[in-house]
């Protein structure tokens, strides 16, 4: 999720019936300080699309992070009560990563692979508005504030629920209409009742999207994969397809070639919806085989 929207999710547990002014602070401060691993934006896109949603995402970051709170804010009201704010401000973050399809190293250190729902898109305006409406009337109703409160929560499990249910509903609906090995689906931007996905037969990747109220499936594209390609089996050597395909779900690479040498472009499915190149990997060789260059696109 975006840092506005777990900066308001924040806000709403501090309505939770928390009065002192300084838990909001610790609350909002919690729900956003995970995203303090954008730093490793400013190394490059290699080093963002590895580390980010790593260590500060991860089990240990969610012990360890309360426990400083509670010592540093012990003499503003006692350990275990700024524990519990960190707790729940740094988890609620955690949890709103986990339920999109960017995928969050949950487990680090104890393992380092990327996790996910896919239940949300990176950026849901239904969660967002629907917790900024719910800090404005708090603002305004403060009487009714742990109330709107709770009710906010309980719509936004209902929500994540109703989310679950029809990822499962579109799922099983495309099984019924496209016979494959491997089937996945993903949210769409502003979707609940159309969701991305892509399956797998053999070494074909359909794309598409399912239309739960229509009842349809739309099929997009379909790819041929080629691993056995020797620029695609080459470029996975390179540092940057490396991190890629420990980040991408449904990666495929595709060869250009001309007098220069190759270009293997590798790109991840579960995006291939959006507009331009967003989520891929170039690499770029000689004749000889050799890597020139190799770079993001993000």
């Amino acid at each position: 999720m975006d840092p506005v929207t777990h900066a308001l999710s924040g806000a709403v547990i501090y309505q939770l019936g928390f009065k002192r002014r300084l838990a909001l602070l610790v609350l909002v401060l919690s729900a956003v300080i995970p995203d303090i691993d954008y730093v490793t934006r400013a190394l490059g896109l290699e080093a963002f699309l590895k580390y980010h949603r790593g260590i500060t995402h991860g089990v240990l970051a969610l012990v360890l992070y309360p426990i400083f709170v509670g010592l540093f804010f012990r003499n503003k009201g006692g350990f275990l009560y700024f524990y519990a704010l960190g707790f729940l401000g740094y988890g609620s973050h955690l949890l709103f990563d986990l339920s999109n399809q960017y995928g969050t190293m949950i487990l680090s250190p104890l393992d380092w692979n990327r996790y996910s729902a896919d239940l949300m898109f990176i950026i849901d305006p239904y969660v967002t508005l629907g917790f900024l409406f719910a800090v404005i009337l708090c603002r305004h109703n403060k009487k009714r504030a742990v109330f709107i409160a709770a009710c906010t929560v309980i719509l936004l499990c209902w929500y994540a629920g109703g989310r679950y249910y029809m990822q499962g509903q579109a799922k099983q609906f495309l099984k019924s209409k496209i016979d494959a090995n491997i089937y996945r689906v993903y949210p769409l931007p502003n979707g609940v009742l159309r969701w991305w996905f892509t399956v797998r037969h053999g070494d074909e990747i359909t794309t598409g999207s399912v239309d739960l109220f229509m009842k349809k499936i739309f099929v997009y594209e379909k790819y041929k994969l080629n691993e056995n390609d020797p620029a695609i089996a080459a470029s996975k050597n390179d540092p940057n397809v490396k991190t890629f395909l420990e980040f991408a779900h449904s990666p495929y690479a595709e060869v250009i070639r001309d007098e220069q040498g190759s270009t293997v472009k590798w790109k991840d499915l579960s995006y291939s919806f959006l507009p331009g190149e967003k989520f891929t990997t170039t690499v770029v060789s000689d004749r000889n085989g050799k890597i020139v260059k190799s770079y993001f696109r993000f």
